[in-house]
């Protein structure tokens, strides 16, 4: 992969020089999924199962009812949501770590698209998109078997739809400069120890943060997933929280900062 002689560019500037190929990265990304769904994607859709068994009903029948937006709902209710939002982060983030490293270093499918008019950003761009794409399927299919449970309020409950699709960006944006920095795929246990399983579990996704000491809360804040997790929530439960705008604002901005600091490193990291 060569690199444009005498070319700087900063994060912002790199997204003019992703092309309509990009979606080609994609394309050939579902094409390999479509002939290992039935290994890579069905069996992980159980999960949300045994999370709702175990937690929803085997939990929440100790818990009964937690405290929502000043009113009382049963803890099935307020977890279930929860899940979709973590599935908004796992899918993508490790579509775009493991999953994509091993495309990356040990099969070469990155230099053998390079031989073809795909420009490096269309590659890195073609990867990002489809890891926002696998967390919008597994989300859809969640959210259609919670709303099969009686979960999901609609209409609003299709605001869950663009929310994961937005989501999923992020954090494979972020999955993508975790791969651009480590050396070896074991060094990924490391950002997923700090970053990603933190997350999971104080994001408001099983339990309010509000019951976290005033430090915790300020710091939970501050997280991308309890923006996705209080939105995702609001949208299911048909009452949308007060900070909405706020919240997707913040998503919005984070999406494009990690986005092209992704398209940055990972070019860097891919040209030689």
């Amino acid at each position: 992969m060569k690199e444009r002689e005498g070319e700087s560019m900063k994060w912002y500037e790199v997204f003019a020089h992703v092309s309509p190929l990009a979606l080609r990265v994609w394309q050939r990304n579902a094409d390999v999924f479509r002939t290992t769904i039935l290994v890579n994607f069905i069996p992980p859709l159980l999960e949300p199962v045994l999370y709702i068994v175990a937690f929803g009903f085997g939990l929440g029948s100790l818990i009964k009812t937690v405290p929502y937006q000043g009113r009382h709902v049963s803890y099935l209710t307020f977890m279930a949501p929860g899940v979709i939002s973590v599935a908004v982060m796992f899918w993508s983030y490790f579509e775009a770590t493991y999953t994509c490293f091993v495309r990356m270093y040990y099969q070469r499918t990155f230099d053998a698209i390079m031989a073809t008019p795909l420009l490096v950003e269309d590659v890195i761009a073609g990867e990002w998109i489809w890891g926002a794409t696998k967390s919008l399927m597994a989300c859809t299919i969640m959210l259609v078997g919670i709303s099969l449970f009686g979960l999901a309020h609609w209409p609003t409950a299709a605001l869950v739809i663009p929310l994961a699709g937005l989501g999923g960006l992020l954090f494979a944006a972020l999955g993508l400069i975790t791969t651009s920095l480590v050396p070896q795929m074991e060094q990924f246990n490391l950002p997923t120890f700090i970053l990603i399983f933190p997350m999971f579990l104080f994001s408001g996704t099983f339990f309010p943060i509000d019951v976290l000491p005033a430090w915790a809360v300020r710091v939970a804040w501050a997280l991308p997933l309890t923006h996705i997790s209080s939105l995702i929530r609001g949208a299911c439960l048909g009452e949308m929280p007060p900070h909405m705008l706020a919240g997707i604002g913040y998503l919005v901005a984070m999406t494009l900062a990690a986005g092209g600091l992704a398209l940055v490193l990972m070019r860097r990291r891919l040209v030689k």
